[in-house]
């Protein structure tokens, strides 16, 4: 996919808040998310922080773009999109499965009253704890465990919102979400291809279900997920992109 920015200048003539704009711009208002305050929250968030100083160029491309471990750091507009699907009204206690880099994270936290997001992966969870304190997101706690069982110490959450997906939203999730909240997770038998989930719980046992689109997500390991990993040979870009 081309970039809208492919017909800039180096990079090196022009300064990351100028693409940070041109992202939300042409990749994420002009794709239909109207938000304000996602809109806002993605005009903040520093992007290009939550990577490796030589991924840095690519922070605002309109793909994913690979982190450690074989995972990804999602497409901006992907992040927008279930950020916005999430219905925050500002304050809400928000739970993320799927840490990663920290950066969805951080784009929660600016609209959110308190964000917990539960990371598999050591490395990942130890060094998005590392950013998020170091760019001031006090409001963000981050956990090493199976995101596939959330996080019942802080449950339960108005919002919850899966970065992987799974072949069917977990029963611990939907056990952690307050009636009235909303849970956003990709969901597919086939690990390589879901479709977009909306939950909103409306009873003990009442959910609506809506379906919002089709994405590629990387698996969601773990007790109430896949048990195993999708085979070797696919690279981070064929995953977490819309379809």
């Amino acid at each position: 996919m081309t970039s809208p920015a492919s017909d800039l200048p180096p990079l090196s003539g022009r300064s990351f808040a100028v693409l940070r704009e041109l992202m939300v711009e042409r990749q994420i208002a002009a794709r239909g998310v109207h938000d304000p305050r996602v809109l806002a929250a993605m005009r903040k968030v520093p992007r290009e922080a939550f990577l490796p100083e030589p991924m840095r160029d690519l922070a605002y491309e309109d793909a994913p773009v690979p982190i450690a471990a074989e995972q990804t750091m999602s497409q901006p507009y992907i992040v927008a999109l279930m950020v916005e699907a999430l219905l925050l009204q500002g304050g809400d206690n928000v739970l993320e499965i799927g840490a990663g880099s920290g950066y969805a994270a951080a784009v929660l936290a600016e609209i959110a009253g308190h964000v917990t997001t539960v990371e598999r992966i050591a490395a990942l969870a130890d060094a998005a704890a590392t950013r998020l304190a170091a760019l001031g997101y006090g409001d963000v706690d981050v956990h090493r465990g199976d995101g596939t069982r959330g996080w019942p110490a802080a449950a339960p959450y108005d919002a919850i919102v899966v970065a992987a997906g799974g072949p069917q939203v977990p029963e611990s999730l939907k056990a952690q979400l307050k009636i009235g909240g909303r849970l956003v997770m990709p969901v597919g038998a086939d690990q390589h291809a879901q479709q977009l989930v909306r939950l909103t719980r409306l009873g003990e046992a009442d959910f609506k279900r809506e379906h919002l689109g089709d994405v590629r997500f990387v698996p969601l390991l773990g007790a109430e997920g896949w048990q195993q990993p999708e085979p070797a040979g696919r690279t981070a870009r064929d995953r977490d992109d819309p379809r």
